[in-house]
């Protein structure tokens, strides 16, 4: 008996020193107790927190301090008042056609919504359409005026045209370019001039 006894001392202490107290998390928590008062304590806040929960579980409702009991429904983010601790079938049935109008008020208002930003998305688009068809009116010359011709025609029209419109620039854009060719390839009626 006495080699029997041995080994199963030798095995109990095997695995206490196989399993140490800070691998396995207690209910405690995170950090384990250094004393009996401690341990005791955190002991109590277990039981109250899983009593707690369990509570939670049988009674729905919450006591009012005036008397009766109300409900919160989380779903509708509002309370119902009611006759005990839980709901009873037709106060239960009450609470779930309230959510039944919820989930309708919702779907409209999320279909008004749709709705009302469709058309602003629809009138944006036909404003930026008129905006971009819509032509400026091209000032006609004057019946009773002759037309002017050479630079006092450039002249009319620089002053007519809007500052910094492509339509503007581009002759004088155009010209400079132009000029820009002579300096730089000479112009065709010099090159036949030297051959």
């Amino acid at each position: 008996m006495s080699r029997l006894s041995a080994l199963l001392m030798a095995a109990i202490a095997a695995g206490l020193v196989l399993t140490s107290p800070r691998a396995h998390a207690g209910w405690w928590g995170t950090r384990a107790p250094v004393d009996y008062e401690e341990c005791a304590d955190a002991a109590e806040k277990a039981a109250k927190a899983a009593a707690l929960i369990e509570c939670n579980a049988r009674f729905a409702g919450r006591r009012k301090p005036g008397g009766g009991y109300t409900y919160f429904d989380f779903m509708q983010n509002r309370t119902f008042d009611i006759a005990g601790p839980n709901p009873t079938p037709e106060e239960q049935k009450r609470i779930d056609e309230q959510y039944t109008e919820f989930l309708d008020r919702e779907r409209q208002s999320s279909i008004e919504a749709a709705f009302a930003a469709k058309q602003q998305q629809q009138q944006l688009q036909r404003a930026t359409f008129r905006s971009e068809t819509e032509k400026v009116p091209v000032p006609v010359p004057a019946p009773n005026k002759p037309p002017v011709a050479g630079a006092n025609a450039k002249r009319l029209k620089a002053s007519n045209c809007a500052s910094h419109s492509f339509s503007c620039d581009w002759p004088q854009l155009s010209e400079k370019l132009n000029d820009l060719k002579k300096v730089l390839f000479g112009s065709s009626s010099t090159k036949d001039k030297r051959s």
